[in-house]
């Protein structure tokens, strides 16, 4: 069945299996209690969790499209042969296997794709206690535009038929809408959602400008994208450098398929090709709906793009 099924549908019903399973591996180094922290840089960690996690995933996608370029972001994380082959996951998910490709991305072949990979979005969150923030992004972009993302959270826990469920899956497709949960309205009035730990002056007077009714301090940028999606609030934030490809790219690719738009703080849109640089220089202003995105956008004085602009 899966051989007549185009492209950027079979990756993208990949990415949602090997995510789930990437999700186990976070919990499962969680549980057993060594973490095996690094610090990479001044205030960003990396886990035993970070890095097997990327592993499974990056094993498992390269085996089946060979010459999809995959970037993820713990760039120095290396497998021997044995743990790649313990790590590969070959399954698909069934359901999106049956999705209708749009015509746009029916002819894309594996040199078009670049893979943004996220396995811990929130890894600071996840050393904290912080779970529910934590999650895995997989991102799918097509000559440099989000096209298709996996937002995994391994800890989201819910009752289905009565049994209790850890763990859920959403899933976003160009042209075809989202899966995994149904997107709820924005809140009536204006809510918004930071960052929790990596604030500085110009991101609270971005903030201040808004005049929000409620400020939502979280991590990771996947779970921020979630509560825009959950309607928990209307517009995402951050007014600073900070945030990398990898943890905008799924999370992109989902809002913009249910109806949502995230640029960064001037505008502008980030493109996802092989070439680009990894950071977001200029910072995420994300909302659920295009309406709000430009009101947002609008509320964010001159001064505060052009200085965000000039570093």
């Amino acid at each position: 069945m899966s051989a007549n099924v185009p492209l950027v549908v079979r990756l993208l019903a990949s990415s949602v299996s090997v995510a789930g399973r990437a999700g186990k591996i976070v919990r499962d180094v969680m549980s057993k209690g060594e973490l095996g922290i690094v610090e990479k840089a001044k205030d960003d960690y990396q886990t035993e969790a970070d890095r097997s996690a990327q592993k499974c995933i990056i094993a498992s996608l390269s085996a089946q499209f060979p010459k999809v370029n995959i970037i993820g972001e713990e760039e120095q994380c290396q497998s021997s042969e044995e743990e790649v082959t313990d790590s590969i996951v070959l399954e698909a998910d069934k359901e999106i296997l049956r999705l209708d490709c749009p015509a746009s991305l029916k002819s894309v072949k594996e040199e078009d794709i670049v893979v943004w990979v996220d396995p811990l979005d929130g890894t600071s969150e996840y050393t904290q206690g912080f779970l529910e923030h934590v999650t895995v992004l997989i991102g799918i972009s097509v000559n440099e535009q989000p096209v298709a993302g996996v937002i995994h959270q391994p800890y989201y826990r819910s009752l289905v038929a009565g049994e209790k469920i850890l763990g859920r899956t959403i899933w976003g497709l160009q042209e075809v809408g989202v899966g995994g949960f149904t997107p709820a309205p924005p809140p009536d009035s204006l809510v918004i959602t930071t960052t929790r730990s990596h604030s500085n002056p110009v991101v609270e007077k971005a903030l201040q400008v808004m005049n929000a009714s409620q400020i939502l301090r979280v991590g990771g940028a996947g779970y921020k994208v979630l509560q825009l999606l959950e309607g928990a609030a209307s517009v995402y934030v951050f007014a600073s450098a900070g945030c990398k490809k990898w943890d905008t790219c799924a999370p992109e690719a989902v809002l913009r398929a249910a109806g949502g738009r995230l640029t960064d703080i001037l505008g502008n849109c980030y493109k996802y090709g092989p070439e680009v640089g990894h950071p977001n220089a200029t910072g995420v202003l994300a909302a659920a709906t295009a309406e709000l995105h430009a009101f947002a956008l609008s509320k964010i004085p001159q001064e505060l793009k052009d200085k965000l602009a000039c570093k």
